[in-house]
């Protein structure tokens, strides 16, 4: 309701994040909680100032530390609520990376939910091939290189060789 900006940006990552699973073989249920957790991943930004989301500049060091708090609000959003899978903790971890420097814990490797190791690939690519209020769209290629050179380091490797094929397979397109 506040940008609809996010409201496309999360179906996006959602049908990809999907995508990637479905790659990867993952059961159907599990591919369903990946559905829903990457439809509201971004819920947390609720608690961010719209001057901030919707700055056309770069944010300074204080404004990207209140943008980081949305992993956190998310998960405080959704936590109570009752669900077949693990949504608050893999809308809590969307950010982590790999080698322990994401966010909001630092959780390293397979600390880290499989599910939110998808989203956070699906996530990364998707904001990258898209126009952000404070850059132009960098392209799905610069995404899939910014994927493949810290694939093992910052995300999942079979994460990123799933959205490789997905791409090169032409078995997903951002609409």
């Amino acid at each position: 309701m506040r940008d609809p900006y996010m409201d496309s940006h999360q179906k996006r990552v959602s049908q990809l994040a999907c995508a990637i699973a479905r790659e990867m073989n993952l059961p159907d249920e599990q591919i369903e909680g990946i559905r829903v957790a990457g439809n509201i991943h971004d819920i947390g930004k609720i608690s961010v100032p719209m001057e901030i989301l919707s700055k056309p500049g770069r944010v300074n060091k204080s404004e990207f530390g209140i943008i980081k708090n949305h992993a956190q609000a998310g998960y405080d959003i959704l936590k109570t609520i009752e669900f077949p899978w693990p949504i608050a903790q893999i809308v809590l971890q969307h950010h982590e990376r790999m080698d322990g420097s994401g966010y909001p814990k630092g959780l390293l490797g397979k600390e880290i939910l499989i599910e939110a190791r998808i989203l956070g690939v699906a996530d990364v690519v998707e904001a990258m091939a898209s126009h952000r209020p404070y850059r132009s769209a960098l392209g799905i290629d610069k995404a899939l290189e910014e994927i493949s050179i810290n694939k093992g380091k910052l995300y999942d490797a079979e994460v990123v060789n799933a959205c490789l094929r997905v791409f090169k397979d032409k078995k997903f397109k951002f609409k």
